[in-house]
Order: structure tokens, then C-alpha cells, then sequence
């Protein structure tokens, strides 16, 4: 898995504008959802009540796999983590509230290690 955290916070948000400095965006049937950097998200007045952390899983994880995100959710709920998985073309990545991120990675360095 290679897990390695971002320091950059984000915050999910939804409404407004698509925000340029979004790392992720979704198109839903009640709005446009956006993955922005705390500092972004706080100029556009959105809720900053649940910034969160970034691990990246920078193992090349095709899209046809199984079993990684299932096994990195586990291992978080586990231990009463909630995460958040975005999937993207080369990584997944795992969102998890700012101040689980330490314990967070210890959990995917341990998953890995077993692995």
C-alpha cells in the first residue's frame, strides 16, 4: 500500500461554485460536491467543522481490483476510525477526520506490513 499522509487538510463541501483549487469533485443529483484545502474552503465560506486528512495509497491500484478498499475501511472501523475512499485513476486515497490521521497511518503501516 505505501500509505503516506498529505499535510494539507481538506474539507468536503458541497454548493457554490466548482472551486479551482478542488482536488476531487462530484457531480450529484442534489448539487456539486468538491474536495477542497482547508484555506480554499474557508475564503468560499464553506463549513469547516470536519476538516480532514489525506493518506495516499501509493501503490498503482487498478481499477479492476478487489479487496483494498475493503480491507483499509475494515482496518479503520476496526478501531472506530470513519474514512472517507476516493478512488482515483493511479490511487486510492483514504480521508479520515484531521485528528485521526497519526493513528490512522499506523493502522495502514501495520495492514501493510501483515499483508
Amino acid at each position: 500500500m505505501n500509505p503516506r499522509l498529505d499535510p494539507q487538510p481538506w474539507v468536503f463541501c458541497t454548493g457554490g461554485p466548482w472551486h479551482q483549487d478542488a482536488l476531487a469533485t462530484f457531480h450529484e443529483d442534489e448539487g456539486l460536491s468538491q474536495i477542497l484545502p482547508l484555506d480554499a474552503a474557508r475564503e468560499a465560506a464553506h463549513d469547516l467543522s470536519l476538516p480532514m486528512a489525506r493518506i495516499v495509497l501509493e501503490v498503482h491500484s487498478a481499477l479492476d481490483g478487489t479487496g483494498l478498499t475493503a480491507a483499509v475501511s475494515g482496518a479503520l472501523a476496526e478501531v472506530g476510525i470513519p474514512c472517507n475512499m476516493v478512488a482515483a485513476y493511479h490511487h486510492d486515497h483514504v480521508f479520515v477526520p484531521e485528528g485521526d490521521a497519526p493513528r490512522a497511518l499506523a493502522i495502514l503501516m501495520r495492514l501493510q506490513s501483515g499483508a
